[in-house]
């Protein structure tokens, strides 16, 4: 069992479970010893739900990544092949499967993908001649991962680029798939909100779903209480944004990828006395951030400032504890220091790994770049200067700074001030193009259609109004103690979480106009309940929303809607689902075309 998925109102584990046995099931089709051929996108996803134990169990002997040419000697029965349903994987596999058929002893073969199967991808197979080598061919639905004990992704890295540039539903069916698992697994969920057209489509998908269905009653009692679908691009503006807690950070900065983030082995080199930092590590050091680790569950949805007086606190209470051996005298209390002390020292490698992280960011964000970039972000999202080419956004074009912050800053603006005047946006084209190479116009194309970097239509710029009427900035933050969810960001209110927020109370109702002004339709629908499972709340108990973010969710946005559950009278605690776990900058990498 995995501790940190249960620790909240709904025990993501039974979700992780039913994933598990499924993968045990097919695994046990194979009969025989096995080797694994791993899609390299699918074992980080596949590590949170199923360890290389659980795989040995059911005698699977070798791993190897998928790639071109032979398959590397192994002696097995079986070779699996784990694949996302993509067409040039097939021409890779067929290749594998081609050159193993010509020596020693024939072996069986199976593929399992995942999420669904695909026709397009078993004809293919079929075109190159080895689709009846095959012996199983059968899809993995792991539709929804959980990551925490209220996070959920389905770490789908082209679901906005699908939805919104592409026109492409796959993603969204996956998503109401997942949902429908959930459905079966924690109850039916009586109501359903949303905001967006994809989130339109999604509520369409499940209640044609639940139709099909119509056989068998879920007879779950229902957990959730509410759904509440959410389209990306019904707050482009969150993500462009520089995070500011420090889970967000550790993102922006070094980039965490299900759930482990690598960061530089310097700071984490046991320090030796005399030998002149001789034999530094060059290995990255490799972290697991959750919340079974007890202080990072603590820090990690803090704004950066706050962090530094908490790790010092924990720095004292733990010196303290192991000062506490000099003070056992009996043999009862020696006894009882020695069994505190794997916890202790656990807790002691963990503060030192969170002052060793917390002083890498320290560096960047006392940086005088890091406080011009941060400047600018904070007067755009508040409303200045938003209409007219930017100094620092010139300079750092002139600098050839990074194009992802470059593209990130302008897209900010833009979104600031609902599209920039055409000679505005025609200079800053025009830069970026001179600088960084005419191959990014179909890169400026995507933002474009994404809605991302724009001309302002019938020179309006409706920002302000949703700015005010969403109360989205908030001069007096408190980062320390805050009492509202701008401290994210110090300032900035997540578009996003304040419509959840305003939803719980005092409903959408008082907001009309501004949900009139972002785009796609905001919709309610009710799923009836079989009679006897109509949950009757006792009085103080909080209501469930699962909030789901098509097109992706930032660490930030997480981070304010845990807040949010935190509340004494917040009246509602959230579950968090996504397509894919996101910043700024892996964001608008998914939108860049590739030069060929």
């Amino acid at each position: 069992m995995a501790t940190h998925l249960s620790y909240g109102r709904v025990n993501l584990n039974v979700l992780r479970e039913a994933v598990r046995r499924e993968l045990r099931e097919f695994l046990d089709k194979c009969a025989g010893s096995k080797a694994i051929v791993w899609d390299e996108y699918l074992t980080g996803p596949f590590g949170l739900i199923a360890q290389y134990s659980l795989l040995k169990e059911h005698e699977v002997e070798k791993m190897f990544t998928l790639k071109g040419s032979r398959l590397p000697a192994a002696d097995v029965k079986n070779i699996i092949f784990f694949v996302r349903p993509r067409l040039e994987l097939m021409d890779i596999i067929a290749e594998n499967v081609l050159s193993e058929d010509r020596r020693g002893p024939a072996r069986d073969f199976h593929i399992l993908f995942v999420p669904r199967r695909s026709l397009l991808c078993e004809q293919r197979l079929k075109d190159l001649g080895v689709l009846g080598s095959f012996i199983h061919r059968e899809e993995y639905s792991l539709d929804l991962i959980p990551f925490d004990g209220d996070l959920l992704s389905m770490e789908s890295e082209g679901a906005f680029k699908e939805c919104y540039l592409e026109s492409d539903q796959t993603s969204l069916y996956h998503a109401a798939k997942g949902l429908m698992t959930l459905q079966a697994l924690y109850g039916t969920i009586p109501q359903i909100f949303g905001k967006g057209e994809c989130a339109r489509q999604v509520a369409n998908m499940m209640i044609r779903m639940k139709r099909e269905f119509t056989g068998s009653q879920n007879s779950v009692f229902p957990v959730f209480d509410n759904l509440l679908l959410l389209d990306r691009n019904v707050d482009l503006l969150t993500p462009l944004a520089t995070q500011l807690t420090y889970e967000g950070l550790i993102d922006e900065i070094y980039g965490i990828q299900n759930s482990y983030v690598k960061l530089p082995p310097e700071k984490f080199a046991p320090k030796k006395q005399g030998d002149g930092g001789k034999d530094l590590p060059t290995e990255a050091k490799k972290l697991q951030l959750n919340s079974a680790e007890e202080l990072y569950a603590e820090i990690r949805d803090k704004n950066f400032n706050a962090v530094g007086s908490v790790l010092s606190k924990k720095a004292k209470v733990i010196s303290a504890a192991f000062e506490e051996r000099h003070n056992a005298k009996t043999v009862g209390e020696i006894k009882q220091f020695v069994s505190q002390l794997p916890h202790m020292q656990a807790a002691r490698g963990s503060l030192a790994n969170h002052t060793s992280i917390a002083e890498l960011i320290k560096d960047v964000t006392t940086s005088e770049d890091f406080f011009d970039k941060l400047t600018v972000e904070q007067e755009f999202m508040s409303g200045i200067d938003t209409d007219k080419v930017n100094g620092y956004i010139e300079d750092c074009i002139a600098q050839k700074h990074s194009l992802i912050k470059v593209l990130r800053l302008v897209c900010l603006q833009s979104v600031c001030n609902s599209g920039l005047k055409q000679k505005v946006l025609d200079y800053y084209k025009r830069e970026i193009l001179q600088t960084y190479g005419y191959e990014h116009i179909l890169t400026l194309h995507n933002l474009e259609k994404a809605g991302l970097l724009k001309p302002q239509m019938g020179g309006r710029n409706n920002y302000p109004t949703i700015r005010k009427t969403l109360r989205l900035w908030m001069d007096d933050v408190n980062e320390q103690n805050p009492t509202d969810i701008s401290y994210v960001y110090s300032g900035y209110a997540p578009l996003s979480v304040r419509l959840a927020q305003l939803l719980s109370r005092p409903g959408w109702r008082s907001i009309e106009e501004v949900l009139r002004i972002l785009p796609g339709p905001h919709f309610e629908e009710r799923q009836p309940l079989p009679t006897g499972l109509q949950k009757k709340r006792q009085p103080g108990e909080n209501r469930v929303t699962l909030i789901f973010f098509l097109g992706g969710v930032t660490f930030a946005e997480v981070a304010a809607l845990r807040f949010l559950s935190q509340l004494e009278d917040g009246g509602t605690e959230y579950v968090i689902a996504t397509t894919k776990l996101m910043n700024g900058a892996t964001w608008i990498e998914s939108l860049m075309e590739k030069p060929v």
